[in-house]
C-alpha cells in the first residue's frame, strides 16, 4: 500500500481504524475492486445492517461480500468448551464465538435479504456468489503458555501474554506505556509516553479497579514485549 496516500485516522475507535486501513488496502489493491463500503441497508422503519464490503475479484470476475472484524481475545482454558469461546475479550464481555455467531446468524443473512438485493440493483452491482469475513486477531497468552499447541492460523496472530496483577515484576531497566484503545493499532516504536515501574503501578491499579484490563508496553534496551494485566 503506498503509504503516502494514506492518513490514519487515530482519533477514531479501533474498529474504525481497522475498516479504514482495510478500505485503504482494497482501494489499491491489484487483486480487488472496491464496488461498494460501509453499505446500509435500510427496512421500512429501522436500519437492518450494513455491508462491511463488497468487491469484484479481478482474477475471478466473481463479486465478494466480505465483512471485516478487528479484535484483541486472551485465552481462558475455562471460559467455554468450545476452542472458540475460550478466546475472550480483555474484559470478559464478548468472544471469538460470539462474533464467529454474529457474523453467521447476523451480518452474512442480510445478503438475502429483499432490502439488500433492492439496494445492490439500484447502485449496479451484482449479487454476490460468495461471502468471506476478514478477521484480524491479535492474540494473547496465558504468561509461559505455549503458543505451538494452537493451529497455524492461530499461532500467526498471537503477538503477547497476559499475567495477573500479582505477577508484574519491578524491572529497573525497564520503560513502561499504557496505551488507550485508539493507539493499540499503532506501531509499539511510536508511542510517546513511557513511564518507570512505580509510576506504570499507579496507572495499572487505577483501571483495575474499574475492572479494566490494560494492555501495557514495556521496553528495555534488549527487549520490546506487550501483555495485558487482567483484573479477573
Amino acid at each position: 500500500m503506498n503509504e503516502s496516500n494514506f492518513s490514519f485516522p487515530k482519533d477514531s475507535v479501533l474498529g474504525m481504524q481497522a475498516e479504514a486501513c482495510f478500505e485503504a488496502y482494497l482501494k489499491q489493491s491489484n487483486n480487488f475492486e472496491l464496488l461498494t463500503a460501509n453499505l446500509q441497508i435500510q427496512g421500512t422503519k429501522e436500519t437492518l445492517g450494513e455491508l462491511d464490503y463488497i468487491v469484484r475479484n479481478l482474477k475471478t470476475e466473481k463479486i465478494v461480500h466480505i465483512e471485516l472484524a478487528c479484535k484483541f481475545y486472551l485465552y481462558d482454558e475455562k471460559a467455554g468448551t468450545l476452542e472458540e469461546q475460550k478466546w475472550i475479550g480483555p474484559n470478559r464481555k464478548d468472544s471469538l464465538f460470539d462474533k464467529l455467531e454474529k457474523v453467521k446468524l447476523k451480518q452474512f443473512p442480510l445478503l438475502q435479504a429483499p432490502e439488500t438485493i433492492q439496494k445492490l440493483e439500484e447502485l449496479g452491482i451484482s449479487k454476490p456468489s460468495s461471502q468471506e469475513l476478514c478477521l484480524k486477531a491479535f492474540l494473547f497468552l496465558p504468561n509461559k503458555m505455549a503458543a505451538a499447541i494452537f493451529p497455524k492460523p492461530f499461532q500467526d496472530c498471537i503477538v503477547g501474554h497476559y499475567i495477573k496483577p500479582n505477577d508484574l515484576e519491578e524491572d529497573k531497566t525497564a520503560l513502561y506505556a499504557i496505551p488507550n484503545k485508539k493507539e493499540w493499532l499503532l506501531p509499539i516504536e511510536i508511542v510517546a509516553n513511557w513511564y518507570t515501574f512505580s509510576e506504570i503501578k499507579q496507572l495499572i491499579d487505577a483501571q483495575l479497579k474499574i475492572n479494566k484490563s490494560p494492555l501495557i508496553y514495556k521496553k528495555t534496551p534488549h527487549i520490546m514485549e506487550r501483555f495485558f494485566i487482567i483484573w479477573w
